[in-house]
């Protein structure tokens, strides 16, 4: 093919070659043809005998006429293009005429009023503005801020992503909600491109939020934002109003250790449960493992195995405070009262350390015990009072 491909290409050289030859040929023959009748022209200028000078001028306007010039074509007989070396692309043309190429998807809608927030779990939900068959899956991105709206500037986190995402609606789970807002936004993609993002939109994600306080500690105390070794200890945020929820975890070799909450008028010095401006449970692994409910120095032993992690509620409008296995959200014990000042959680820890656990909302399940429990469940009459 290719032997046979460079011999046509050669013979169509030649031939063309030859062709335009012959036609500069013809043209130069003609060029001196009329150089010549130019010459005999200018000689005829000097006859002065009428009779010679009309002879010659019949001879000049003969030979014009028959002049080979006037029937040339200055145009080259022959071309450049390889007719015979052309693609027919008939076929293939129409075969891209055929295409249906994906549209850009539309950007979704994200509707706040079907979205939830809930134990730590932001379910966010979106449909479609028309439907569309050739969507592949949506990427979903979301971002934490303390506005209400979008982020500003000078305080813009980076989105993270969820990607691969098949339906509309998706589960974020395990969140710490450290921060009063987080944004949305979502896009759909066909297999061929992804289109823009809907509009994002804000979701408030209620959660009570502290670190510890270490203007509130002994001097020997070891205290970082969420860990504490030795002595009392109080968070750096009041609670005023309104349901709270946190957790405490205790080393393995932690002797003992109490977590409750108090009235910012605590000493340093002071033990929780022992004033009757505090109220904590109190775990002692020294020569005999106790766990108590203590308050106003009175203490109530719990026939309960002490938890891995303990959940502090605290509903500081209804007065009540609460514990649980974070786990199986088993009450472990709860204190019925009416505070009188803002509280602030508190700890305390001899040989060893406890680790907070903030940003946690209120679980579905803690609310559903307190409403069934009325409050009431894992109380001690002799432990419960009016803290003034």
């Amino acid at each position: 093919m290719k032997e046979s491909m460079t011999n046509r290409i050669k013979q169509e050289q030649a031939h063309k070659t030859q062709e335009l030859q012959n036609q500069l040929s013809q043209c130069t023959n003609a060029l001196e043809s009329s150089e010549e009748l130019l010459e005999f022209a200018s000689r005829t200028m000097d006859i002065k005998e009428p009779e010679e000078f009309t002879k010659a001028a019949r001879q000049i306007k003969d030979r014009v006429t028959m002049a080979a010039a006037f029937r040339l074509s200055l145009k080259p007989k022959v071309s450049d293009n390889m007719t015979y070396l052309m693609v027919d692309f008939s076929q293939e043309r129409q075969m891209i005429q055929g295409l249906k190429f994906l549209p850009v998807p539309k950007a979704p809608e994200i509707d706040p009023a079907d979205c939830i927030v809930a134990d730590n779990c932001v379910t966010v939900s979106w449909r479609m503005p028309e439907e569309d068959n050739k969507i592949d899956h949506y990427v979903l991105e979301y971002r934490k801020t303390n506005y209400d709206g979008l982020p500003r500037v000078k305080d813009e986190r980076c989105w993270e992503t969820v990607d691969d995402i098949k339906g509309t609606e998706h589960i974020l789970s395990g969140l710490k909600f450290d921060s009063k807002y987080m944004n949305f936004r979502v896009r759909a993609c066909n297999k061929a491109v992804a289109g823009e993002y809907s509009d994002p939109v804000t979701l408030e994600t209620k959660a009570l939020i502290f670190g510890l306080d270490n203007t509130s500690s002994h001097l020997n105390l070891k205290v970082e934002d969420s860990y504490v070794e030795w002595d009392p200890m109080g968070g750096d945020s009041t609670i005023e109003s309104g349901q709270h929820y946190w957790e405490v975890k205790a080393q393995k070799d932690c002797k003992s250790y109490s977590v409750g909450i108090t009235y910012k008028t605590i000493g340093k010095f002071d033990q929780l449960g022992k004033t009757n401006t505090s109220w904590c449970l109190h775990v002692n692994n020294w020569l005999q493992a106790t766990f108590a409910a203590k308050h106003n120095n009175k203490a109530k032993a719990l026939e309960v195995a002490v938890p891995d992690k303990i959940g502090v509620y605290c509903d500081f409008d209804g007065g009540q405070l609460s514990f649980y296995n974070s786990e199986t959200k088993q009450l472990l014990h709860s204190f019925k009262t009416k505070f009188t000042q803002p509280v602030v959680p508190a700890f305390m820890a001899w040989c060893g350390g406890i680790t907070l656990y903030t940003g946690l909302q209120v679980p579905s399940a803690v609310r559903t015990l307190q409403k069934a429990e009325n409050g009431l469940s894992g109380s001690s009459s002799s432990l419960t009072s009016n803290a003034q």
